[in-house]
Parts: structure tokens; sequence; C-alpha cells
């Protein structure tokens, strides 16, 4: 019998309370936080979908490996544990663990970059672009072209463009730091990558003599996308898949904090000695020793444990399933969307849902804001607050999507929880001619959104 029902494939063994509160309220907890959701307090948050990473609840089995950690400074069993996890996974020698994964792009970007130096991506997430430039480099998005249609159905909206990475490596020879594919794309819509661009961009990486790496923090959900979207991958598990995905590859950087399912943690793995050398020197510096890289035992222990739950089979059903729920209630209340639904999230297109607000209004926070006012959920603005930039003369160069995602973080939320978010739009929606922009009045030089102030435009 085939259930319509998505079941969580869980018992919930512990709760955590969740603070109510009215729409006056939430009114006023978004002046004090400068209309901008990253300085709310998460106490006066109802459903928090800002973002999927380190939010996760852990399994029963990770929380008692936890009991287990080996705390030692230098060569604890939890260290072997999940070296040994990582290495069987990725298939790389080299395992260099941080405590998260902006950490590692901070020591491999900041050992690759430098000023005069290009890194070429299907699309940089804010803190891997935020590496790259404070060294100095630039980096450069080439999204496919039917990555940038919200509506567009296409099964692998995250792919690189194959065709334009020959050209650029051509156009910057001797210049490219790295190649990193982003899996699944995150900034583009949480859009997947199929195996089959994978191998593309390893070839013509391998003609240019240019190293290509893989931001994996979320290769197992997918996986789940190769599996089912891709010809001739049904017969693989999905941990097969994505080992096939490293082994192209001559690195990964990974946040833990996303697919292996736990609150903190990373790494970085590397094929080439020698730049793990150089990359190790960093990490005693700034990290720690080799074995631990900011880590405690008990931290590696869940990492252990998770990156192999991550790959059953139930639970990324579940995963992927449910997110597609709410992207499919939002698309029947009419609400414009980045289809087909992602693995992670669900992106609205916030310049077609405020038609009426310019890009340098930013729309997407505007739509942040008013959906924390109107259901205390809380979202991030994925557009021209993260993405925009400044020309010579101020003015703002738009990002090429105006999204918000609502990102959903792993084994935290039921499905009544979820019924709410989409209730929540129906208010949105009647309320979206009435809404105005937002301007900035603080912000620093790199990844402005974290901190930025805002105030509305009357």
């Amino acid at each position: 019998m085939k259930h319509r029902t998505i079941i969580e494939p869980f018992r919930i063994k512990s709760v955590e309370p969740i603070g109510l509160s009215t729409e006056e309220e939430r009114a006023e907890h978004l002046i004090n936080a400068h209309y901008n959701p990253f300085l709310l307090h998460s106490r006066d948050v109802i459903i928090d979908l800002m973002t999927d990473s380190g939010t996760s609840a852990m399994s029963a089995h990770q929380w008692a490996g936890m009991m287990e950690g080996d705390e030692a400074y230098a060569g604890s069993r939890s260290w072997e544990r999940m070296e040994q996890e990582v290495r069987d996974l990725t298939g790389m020698p080299h395992i260099l663990p941080a405590h998260q994964g902006r950490a590692a792009e901070r020591i491999i970007y900041g050992h690759l970059g430098r000023p005069g130096k290009v890194f070429i991506s299907n699309t940089h997430f804010d803190t891997t672009r935020a590496n790259i430039e404070f060294s100095g480099a630039m980096a450069i998005d080439i999204p496919i072209a039917e990555g940038k249609d919200t509506a567009l159905q296409h099964p692998f909206k995250g792919n690189m463009d194959v065709a334009a990475l020959d050209q650029l490596l051509k156009e910057h020879k001797g210049h490219v730091g790295a190649v990193i594919l982003t899996v699944t794309n995150n900034s583009g819509g949480g859009q997947p990558v199929s195996l089959a661009n994978a191998e593309g961009v390893a070839s013509i990486c391998r003609k240019h003599d240019v190293l290509f790496l893989l931001d994996c923090c979320r290769i197992a959900e997918n996986s789940w996308f190769v599996k089912h979207r891709e010809p001739g991958m049904e017969g693989s598990t999905y941990r097969q898949i994505a080992q096939r995905m490293f082994a192209l590859a001559d690195g990964a950087v990974m946040s833990a904090k996303k697919d292996a399912l736990v609150n903190m943690g990373g790494f970085l793995a590397l094929r080439d000695e020698v730049l793990a050398d150089a990359c190790t020197n960093l990490l005693i510096i700034t990290e720690g020793f080799t074995t631990y890289g900011g880590l405690s035992g008990r931290d590696m222990e869940a990492i252990a444990i998770g990156l192999r739950e991550v790959f059953d089979p139930h639970y990324l059903d579940y995963r992927i399933k449910s997110t597609t729920y709410l992207g499919r209630k939002l698309h029947e209340l009419g609400v414009p969307l980045m289809r087909p639904i992602g693995g992670h999230a669900v992106y609205i297109d916030a310049k077609k849902l405020y038609a009426h607000i310019p890009p340098h209004q930013y729309p997407g926070q505007a739509l942040v804001c008013e959906l924390y006012r109107l259901g205390g959920i809380r979202s991030v603005e994925i557009g021209s607050v993260m993405f925009g930039k400044y020309v010579a003369d101020g003015s703002l160069i738009p990002s090429a999507m105006e999204l918000v995602r609502l990102a959903i973080p792993r084994r935290v939320y039921t499905q009544s929880h979820i019924e709410y978010v989409a209730e929540a739009f129906e208010e949105v929606l009647r309320q979206r001619d009435r809404v105005r922009g937002y301007r900035i009045v603080k912000e620093p030089k790199f990844l402005r959104h974290f901190t930025a102030h805002f105030e509305p435009i009357v």
C-alpha cells in the first residue's frame, strides 16, 4: 500500500519548548533587531527556518556516542573514528578536522587565494565568497542558464556551465586558484548537481591542470536527486553515488553541520600531500592540532555516526519529500518559488512576490521581515543584501535573483509546524500590496547580511 502521508522515520524522545508571541510583540522585536532577523533572539522565534546549518536534532545513537568522546589532545580514539569515516566516504588520504565549514574554507582559500587569483563555481555561497575575496582573489559564478529561471522545471538546475568553465580557464590561464562545485547549489536555490555535470567539470579541470574541489556539505541530499533523476543511477546506493562524486575531485570542504547531522564540525579532505602539508600548518596555527582541529572528542564521535546515518534511505526519503511538501503547499497558494523544490530548503522568489519593490530596496529583506512579523517565522534573504555589489558611484549592482530561503532543520519540526508555515504565507499574500522596501543604514565590508541595520522606506 502506498501512503499519502509522509511520516518522520523516528520517534521524539526529548522536547524543547517554543516561545509563542503576538504580532504586536514581534513588530517591537523587529525594531529592536534593526529589521535584521539575524539580530533577533531565538527565544522570540516560533519557527526558525533561517538555516539548516548546525540546527539538526541529533539521534540517540549520536548522543550516546558523545558520552564516549575521547578528549585527548593528540591521537584520540574519536579522531580515529571520524578520520576513518571521512576517508571511507571521500576516498581522500589527507583529512583535516575543523570546527566548521568556513574554518576549512579559510584554511584552503587563504592558502590558495591572493590578489590576481580567480576562483570559479556554479555559485559561491556567502562564506566561501567572503573567504576568497578577503584573500584579494576574485570569485566568479557560472551556473547553467536554466538555474537562473525560478519557474523553469529542470532536474539539475544546480549544474555548472561547462562550456563557460572551459572558456574562463583559457582566459585566466595560470591564475585560477580552484574550481569549486557546490552540491547542492545553495545560493542557486538549493538545486542539485548531476553526476554527469561533475564528471564534465572534472574533465575540464584535468584538461587545464586546475584544482577541482567539492563543497560537499549537502552531498547526501544531492545523491538522492541523482539516484531519482539521473538515468542509469537507479541501482546505486546514495552513499555509492556520493563516493563516485568524491572520486572526481582533488579535494572537498564540508560543513558537517548539514549532512553530518551535528551542531558543530567540519573538515577539509585533500589528495595532494604537498597541499595538505601547507594546509596542515595553517590548521595547527589557527584551529588546533591535526587530530582535533578545534573540535572536542564528543563532536568527532557525533560526526562519525552522523555521516553514516545521513545515507539511510528512509531518512533521505523523508528529508526530501517533507521539504517538497512545503514547497507544494506554497505553490498551490500561488507563492512564486524556485522550482523544482530543492532538498534542504524552499526558496521564495521575492522579486515576483513583491514586483512593486525594486532590487535596491531589497524585496527579499521585506519578505523576511513580513514573515517574522506575521508568523514569528525566521528566514534569510539570499539576494541583493547578501550578494549585491556597489560600484564606484555608490549605486548597487543587484543580485541575479532575489530569493528568500526557508531552510528546514533536520529532524526538528513536524508536519504541523510545516502546516503553520503555509498558513502564515496565506497572510503574506493577503498583505503583499501594502509592503514596502528597506534601506541599509549600517553595514560591514564583508558578509553584511549578518549584522547590517535596516529601516523601512515609508
